[in-house]
């Protein structure tokens, strides 16, 4: 005779009932935790590569154009240096603009001089350091009210023409040409 030993398992079912609840809370708030940040990671990366994207194909058409200029006739010649040797390129400044309110603003501006019947590239090029020192005063005292209208391009371009012929003789810089002017 075998007895079978009968266990009652609606007791247990009940006291696991809530525990296995609990896990599967705990277990999806994980999976939740694990998506939300996953996909955060990922917008991060496709973003990022995205502005890398942008700057490779703005580089590989920047060679595309200088081949199609060095493939030109003539472009290897004496007028395509001449041209080359016209603009002296200032590197981009960034500086911090006075505001009233405290609040941290920036001027980012990169600009190009023209030499004058005074002067010549080559020159410019070796004074750049002095003009640069010219340069700052003036810009870091700027306000971020300065640089709004359509005139405030033009008046910044008269006082850095001002300021470039004061430091490196009069009649040497022609005009000044402004590449970027970006106010954050």
């Amino acid at each position: 005779m075998s007895a079978e030993i009968v266990e009652d398992k609606s007791g247990q079912s009940a006291a696991t009932k809530p525990r296995s609840n609990k896990k599967l809370i705990l277990v999806g708030a994980a999976v939740a935790a694990v998506v939300l940040l996953g996909g955060g990671g990922g917008a991060y990366m496709f973003f990022s590569s995205g502005a890398q994207a942008r700057a490779s194909i703005a580089a590989s058409h920047e060679r595309e154009q200088k081949a199609l200029a060095d493939s030109k006739p003539g472009a290897h010649g004496e007028d395509a240096q001449r041209e080359s040797d016209n603009f002296v390129d200032v590197p981009p400044m960034v500086v911090n603009l006075r505001s009233a309110d405290g609040a941290t603003r920036f001027l980012k501006i990169h600009i190009m001089l023209v030499p004058g019947p005074n002067g010549d590239a080559a020159t410019l090029r070796n004074r750049l350091p002095l003009i640069l020192d010219a340069y700052q005063p003036f810009l870091r005292e700027l306000r971020p009210e300065d640089l709004a209208g359509s005139a405030a391009v033009f008046r910044i371009k008269e006082e850095l023409l001002i300021r470039t012929n004061a430091t490196a003789g009069e009649g040497s810089v022609r005009d000044i040409l402004v590449e970027d002017l970006v106010q954050q």
